[in-house]
C-alpha cells in the first residue's frame, strides 16, 4: 500500500514536471519555428513509437501480442481528441475552452457509472463542485458561446473522456502495462494523423522552410519529452483512474497559472486567485478521500 502510494506520488510529480517542460518547449517551437500543432503531435507519436521500439529491443519491456482492432478505438479517440481540442481552441475564447475542458471530469464519472458500473462515493463526487466552480470563476470573464465552438467543445469533451476511459480499461482488460499499450497506440495514432494532417495544416510551409540545427533539436527534444509525458499519463490511467488523472490535470492548471504569476509577473485578479484556491481545495480533498478509501479497502481485504 505504502509502496503504491509512493509510486503514484512520484509518477504525478514526474508527469507535472514533464508537462511543464513540454509546454515551454512547444511554445518555443510554435513561436520560433512556426510548427503547426497537429503536425507537432504527429512528431511526438513518431518519436514515442521509435523510443518504445528501442526500449523493447533493450529488454525494458516485452511486447504482448494483441489484435490491432483492440487498439484501434484508443488510437481513433486520441486523434479525435487532438483534432477537436484544436478546433475548440480555434473557435472559442480561452475561457470557454478551459471551462469546457473541465467538464471532462464529471462526464467521466457519468460514463464510468453508466457503462462500466464504476461507483464513486458521495464525498468524492462532492469534490467535483469546488473544482468545477474554481475553473469557471477563473475564466468567467472570458466565457463567450457560439454554435460552432460549442459543438467542437462538446464533441471534444466526449471524445477526450472516452479516450481516457479506454486507455485505463484496455490496460486492465488486456492485462497490459503502460509501455505495452502505448507500443501499439503510438504508431497507430501516428498513421491516422498522417492521413489527417494534410487536410488540417499546411505541410509545404513546414517542411520546405530552412531548418537550423537548433530548430531540429528543439522539435526532437519536444518529441522525447512527449514520450515521457505519454508514459506517465498511461501509467496514471492504468494504475489509478481517469478521475484521478483529471485531478492531476486540474492541479497542473493551477500550478501553471501560479507559475505565470510568480515567474513572469502575469496578472492575477482577485476572482482568479479565489478560483485557483477553490480548485486546489477540491483536488486536495479528493486526494485525502482517495487515500482514506484505499486504506479502508485494504483493511477490509486483510480482515
Amino acid at each position: 500500500m505504502a509502496r503504491s502510494a509512493v509510486e503514484t506520488s512520484v509518477c504525478i510529480v514526474f508527469n507535472i514536471a514533464c508537462s511543464i517542460v513540454i509546454v515551454l518547449l512547444n511554445k518555443w517551437v510554435y513561436v520560433n519555428v512556426g510548427f503547426p500543432n497537429v503536425t507537432l503531435t504527429l512528431v511526438h507519436f513518431l518519436v514515442t513509437a521509435f523510443g518504445l521500439k528501442i526500449c523493447q529491443l533493450m529488454g525494458v519491456f516485452q511486447v504482448k501480442r494483441v489484435d490491432l482492432m483492440e487498439m484501434l478505438p484508443v488510437a481513433v479517440t486520441f486523434c479525435g481528441f487532438v483534432v477537436l481540442t484544436n478546433l475548440s481552441l480555434q473557435s472559442n475564447t480561452i475561457g470557454t475552452y478551459q471551462v469546457a475542458k473541465v467538464m471532462t471530469t464529471p462526464l467521466i464519472v457519468v460514463l464510468q457509472r453508466c457503462f462500466y458500473g464504476k461507483k464513486f462515493s458521495f464525498p468524492v463526487l462532492l469534490t467535483l463542485i469546488p473544482i468545477t466552480l474554481g475553473v469557471i470563476i477563473v475564466f468567467f470573464y472570458d466565457i463567450q458561446l457560439n454554435l460552432l465552438g460549442t459543438v467542437y467543445a462538446t464533441l471534444g469533451v466526449l471524445v477526450t473522456s472516452m479516450y481516457q476511459i479506454w486507455v485505463s480499461e484496455k490496460q486492465h482488460s488486456l492485462q497490459m502495462d503502460a509501455m505495452q499499450l502505448l507500443y501499439y497506440q503510438a504508431p497507430l495514432s501516428a498513421a491516422l494523423l498522417m492521413v489527417l494532417v494534410p487536410f488540417l495544416e499546411p505541410m509545404s510551409a513546414t517542411w520546405n522552410r530552412s531548418w537550423s540545427s537548433s530548430d531540429l533539436g528543439m522539435v526532437l527534444s519536444s518529441g522525447v519529452v512527449a514520450l515521457f509525458v505519454n508514459l506517465s499519463i498511461y501509467w496514471l490511467l492504468g494504475n489509478t483512474s481517469p478521475l484521478t488523472y483529471n485531478m492531476v490535470g486540474h492541479l497542473k492548471f493551477c500550478l501553471t497559472l501560479l507559475g505565470g504569476y510568480l515567474l513572469f509577473r502575469e496578472p492575477l485578479t482577485f476572482n482568479q486567485t479565489m478560483g485557483i484556491l477553490l480548485t486546489i481545495v477540491g483536488v486536495s480533498t479528493y486526494a485525502h478521500l482517495k487515500v482514506t478509501e484505499d486504506k479502508r479497502s485494504k483493511k477490509g481485504l486483510i480482515g
